[in-house]
């Protein structure tokens, strides 16, 4: 196990070093700078205010200067300064950290369990209402846009029975304290961890259907309704811990794909975070910002796949961890 965690974390580190590269070479790749942007803010647009921002920002070096100066700010822990934001990265980033992990992880255990308790009642009632009843809800969920889902159940939800807050983190100026707080936050979340979750948990309730038919139908789960095992104990021991690996495999992938996701939805919901954080830096060419966004989604993005490999060995012992 050790040695498995040695070596992923060296492939880790030697993927991340690629994926800072890239994303540094990309984001200049892109027509416009923070410097035309802000000086077009400022009514100043003329060539010399220009220049004068390039110089300031270190824009004015060729890019190679500019990549060997930042991948040498990223070696030291340093995400660099947001010149439009006057703050450091880093402070940005932790600052919206918290609501996006909330969020995504909330959204992602809503869809991993929704998906695979309903793909595996799919599974068992093959055929039947109730196997037709959840197929027609997951096809729809995974056609319907994100955004979509997110405007229509503000409308019935706030706007319509005023159950539930439309927008937010909080209720700002309400002082609360405790478990008041965590069910003012509950409230906010639900919306929204609602819409994240509902297209993954339609992608998992068909992966796993098709998973534990195929699964049912196998040599080792007929030999254990011929002992005499009971129902439960084959479902549970024999097809649900066989049938959901391929679902962690493709959940382990998704994982970090909900961060992009979560810019939608975090858009919609005016939810803090670092969705919207990636949005305005978009729109206002904020270069440090937006590498520390895609640094630290690298980041979750390997951490959860290495999880997801850890995970194998608890849910089937069966399977070997390799280097």
């Amino acid at each position: 196990m050790l040695q498995f965690l040695l070596s992923r974390l060296v492939k880790a580190v030697l993927v991340l070093g690629v994926v800072v590269i890239l994303n540094f070479l990309l984001i200049h790749a892109a027509p416009g700078d923070p410097a035309t942007v802000m000086a077009g803010e400022a009514g100043a647009a003329d060539q010399a205010f220009v220049d004068q921002l390039r110089t300031q920002f270190g824009l004015d070096q060729p890019l190679y200067v500019q990549l060997g100066t930042y991948v040498g700010h990223i070696v030291q822990g340093d995400l660099g300064f947001s010149f439009r934001q006057q703050r450091p990265v880093a402070d940005l980033l932790l600052e919206r950290l918290p609501a996006t992990v909330v969020l995504t992880l909330s959204a992602f255990v809503l869809a991993l369990v929704g998906g695979v308790a309903l793909g595996l009642l799919a599974a068992l009632n093959v055929g039947k209402w109730a196997d037709s009843a959840i197929t027609v809800v997951a096809l729809l969920s995974y056609a319907t846009p994100i955004y979509w889902v997110g405007l229509m159940l503000v409308l019935v939800f706030s706007v319509n029975l005023g159950w539930l807050p439309a927008f937010g983190y909080e209720t700002i100026g309400a002082g609360y304290s405790g478990v008041e707080k965590l069910a003012d936050i509950g409230s906010h979340m639900f919306l929204p961890v609602v819409t994240l979750g509902l297209f993954y948990m339609a992608v998992y309730t068909r992966m796993m259907r098709a998973s534990a038919l195929e699964v049912a139908s196998m040599d080792f789960v007929k030999t254990a309704r011929a002992k005499g095992q009971t129902e439960w104990n084959i479902v549970t021991r024999h097809v649900l811990r066989n049938a959901i690996l391929p679902i962690l495999t493709v959940a382990g992938i998704q994982a970090g794909q909900l961060i992009g996701g979560s810019i939608l939805v975090e858009s919609v919901f005016a939810w803090p975070g670092l969705g919207r954080l990636t949005f305005d830096a978009v729109l206002q060419r904020d270069y440090q910002v937006l590498l520390g966004v895609f640094f630290v989604t690298s980041v979750l993005v390997i951490a959860f796949n290495i999880l997801t490999d850890l995970l194998y060995v608890l849910i089937d012992p069966r399977v070997e961890i390799t280097t």
